[in-house]
Formats: structure tokens, sequence, C-alpha cells
């Protein structure tokens, strides 16, 4: 599994360019944009297309050859392979079929962004692209707006201010960092609030790396604001499910709720 530059053909580590010369074959995302890479770095090697079209199809194609005896490299167009990129269907096989996975590390658009970025690196979730159906996005936007950890998201240039504006609405009006073109001529980092950051972009050109700073709210706060999003019976069945008495639950949602235990009370008597 090779790393290759992400736009700066400088960031090929010597141990990459070793092995792209030592395999029997090199299965690229595109060959075409592979083979500038290779020609770049004198390399004449063998291609076979592996793009998520065909990853399921081509995956036991390159295993099988792999158990005849074949070094095979994996690369991307960019970057690292199987991170928002093929790569993951072959890793699979490959360990059902006791074959040996090994990593060349190097360039990882989200990593960079994100040490750059000057927001939080201490804990960090990458969620990659988000879903192209609207509802399944902002569930998860929804599902990440109280994590107290970094978030990274790749988007491509026609979505981004929709993205933006989606994840303003949601998560709030939260510090972002937007990369974009990372270690090419025209890489460029915008920081600051997500409606700053919408000001700001005029000519959006290129796939960007979106770093949104977590939830400032403590563990409790969080809690409180998902409680007072249940319906009483959805609140109800949260305590139920620690195997609390009914008693104690009437309790503790009177208190979540800042109202009286009796006003609790009627509602589960009348139903």
């Amino acid at each position: 599994m090779v790393a290759t530059p992400i736009g700066n053909l400088d960031d090929i580590t010597i141990r990459a360019i070793k092995v792209l010369n030592d395999v029997d074959l090199i299965a690229a995302e595109d060959t075409r944009h592979t083979l500038k890479l290779l020609n770049h770095l004198k390399i004449k090697k063998p291609l076979i297309s592996y793009y998520k079209q065909n990853e399921k199809i081509k995956s036991n194609i390159l295993i099988d050859k792999i158990l005849k005896g074949e070094n095979i490299a994996i690369v991307s167009d960019a970057g690292t392979p199987g991170i928002s990129d093929p790569g993951e269907e072959i890793v699979k096989e490959a360990i059902k079929n006791k074959v040996d996975i090994i990593p060349i590390p190097g360039a990882c658009a989200a990593i960079n962004a994100l040490i750059t970025s000057g927001i939080s690196t201490k804990e960090f979730l990458f969620i990659g692209f988000l879903p192209v159906n609207k509802k399944e996005k902002i569930e998860i936007l929804e599902e990440i707006k109280l994590l107290n950890k970094t978030i990274i998201i790749y988007e491509a240039p026609h979505k981004l201010i929709s993205t933006l504006e989606d994840i303003k609405n949601i998560l709030g009006d939260r510090n972002i960092s937007l990369a974009k073109e990372i270690t090419k001529i025209h890489e460029e980092f915008i920081r600051g609030k997500i409606s700053e950051c919408i000001s700001s972009l005029k000519d959006v050109k290129g796939e960007f790396v979106i770093v949104i700073e977590g939830s400032n709210k403590t563990k409790k706060e969080e809690k409180e604001e998902i409680l007072r999003t249940l319906t009483l019976d959805e609140h109800f069945n949260y305590y139920k499910k620690q195997n609390l008495e009914k008693k104690e639950i009437i309790k503790k949602i009177a208190k979540d709720r800042n109202t009286t235990k009796n006003e609790i009370y009627q509602y589960f008597l009348n139903k």
C-alpha cells in the first residue's frame, strides 16, 4: 500500500520509489495519472486499473497474481490508498488469503490539513466525503454535532458552500480551517468562523479539506442537550435501558426537564 504525493511530486518517499521500482505490477486508481508520476521518477512498470467501481472484481484478480508469486503495489491518484480512495477491499481479501500487507507511509491530505489548521490535534474524527443524499448528510452532521473531537471532512468544490451552510446550521458558527491545493503552487488555507470563511470564498476550485473544531460543551451539557430533544416516551426509554425502576426514572426525567415529578407521573398515568 504505497502513499504517493498529493500535489508536489518531491513528496514521494525514498522507500516508495524503491518499492515502485521493485514490484512486478502497480495497481492504480487511474493508470494515466500514475503513469505521469512513474515517468517523473523514470520508472517503467506494468499498470493495471484498480478503481472504486471495479475494486471487488479486480481484488480477486490481484490476489490471484500475488498467490502465484507476484509483488504488487497499490496506489491511488494522490495520497494514501484506502483513505477515501480504493484500497480497502484488497486489504480485506489479502487478510483472508493470509497475504502480507506492507504499508509504505507518505502524504495524506487529512493529516496535513489538520496540522496546519490551528485546531486541536489531540483527538479527531475523519469523516471523508459526506453522503450525496441530503437526508443522510444531515443525519451524520447531527451525529457529530456534540462531539468534543476535531472533525475532518473532504468536499468537492461545487458542493463546498452548501456543505459549509449545512455545517453552520447544525453545528453552529464554529472555527474551521479550509485547506485546498495542499503542497501545490496555489496552496491556500482559509481560517476563521464558518460564516467568515463562506464570505471570503470567491473562485472555488479544487477539492477542499474542512477541519472543524469540536463542541466545547461539557459532558453534562451534551447529555442535557440530547435529553432536551427527546419526547417524554423516548426520555423514559433512555433510562429504562439503564435498568432503572419507574419511580427513579420519573424522578430523573423531572430533574432533566426542570419540572415536577407529579407532572411526569400524570403523563405516564394517563397513557
